[in-house]
């Protein structure tokens, strides 16, 4: 079986820390603000490496999903200075690996998840907004701003996500026009659960956490086995597709 020790120092970008069974993952660069980045050991890989280790460690009973500083994920870090990216075969390759490692890896955590959206959150903001309870500061906004807004199919698991929250036509205009949902504008169309200031945002987090630890184990694990299943059917048959038509759309760009 998978323990914290197995995997707690083995990633770059993602701190771990458990107390009484509740695991609080959060993503940075450097002990700082985390910068999203598609490099072969990079923050998209190691993400969903660690959500399966998260998975497979039987002592995790609740997790908690956050960022660090006052800003979730809104930038990039193409890895050079002129920003760009080989578009090769091998690199769509390994991102529609990657990509449906991310995303299924998440899932397959059967245990309850909360997330705490520190900050501003306009890069991979499905992540978040899949766990069971979702919390945002009050400062914070959430988009989609790297897929189409940025040249790219928004086709990596946010076409699944954002149009089931939102609504089918909803969903389309937030991808499309990259719209900031302001943290009140995120409450009231149910996309987060609570709205907090910054400064209790954890607090609230690891009480939430603590209250779920109360219920017996099968009851924790049961309960997000039941309340995943459709969005796991969803993303089954729908997300290997978006990844190949954004990579395709990818590696045509510039030769219409």
């Amino acid at each position: 079986m998978t323990r914290l020790a197995d995997y707690q120092n083995r990633f770059k970008f993602i701190r771990f820390r458990r107390e009484d069974g509740i695991l609080e993952m959060a993503i940075h660069r450097d002990g700082g603000t985390a910068l999203w980045d598609f490099g072969e050991t990079g923050i998209h890989k190691e993400l969903g490496d660690a959500f399966y280790e998260v998975a497979h460690d039987r002592d995790n009973k609740v997790v908690i999903f956050t960022g660090t500083g006052d800003t979730f994920l809104d930038s990039l870090d193409y890895g050079d200075p002129t920003g760009s990216i080989a578009l090769t075969p091998q690199f769509a390759d390994r991102l529609y690996k990657e990509g449906k490692d991310l995303l299924h890896n998440l899932l397959d955590v059967e245990v309850p998840v909360i997330a705490a959206i520190n900050g501003n959150a306009y890069i991979h903001s499905e992540l978040p907004v899949m766990a069971d309870i979702v919390i945002m500061a009050d400062h914070a906004r959430i988009a989609d701003k790297v897929h189409f807004q940025g040249g790219a199919v928004p086709g990596d698991g946010v076409h699944v996500i954002w149009p089931m929250l939102l609504g089918p036509n909803r969903g389309r205009y937030f991808l499309i026009t990259g719209q900031e949902l302001d943290a009140q504008e995120a409450l009231r169309l149910g996309v987060v659960g609570e709205v907090l200031p910054g400064d209790k945002l954890m607090k609230r987090a690891w009480d939430l956490a603590r209250d779920i630890m109360q219920k017996p184990e099968l009851v924790r694990r049961y309960t997000r086995v039941a309340l995943t299943q459709h969005l796991k059917r969803r993303l089954l048959d729908d997300l290997g597709y978006g990844l190949m038509v954004e990579s395709l759309a990818m590696m045509s760009a510039g030769k219409d």
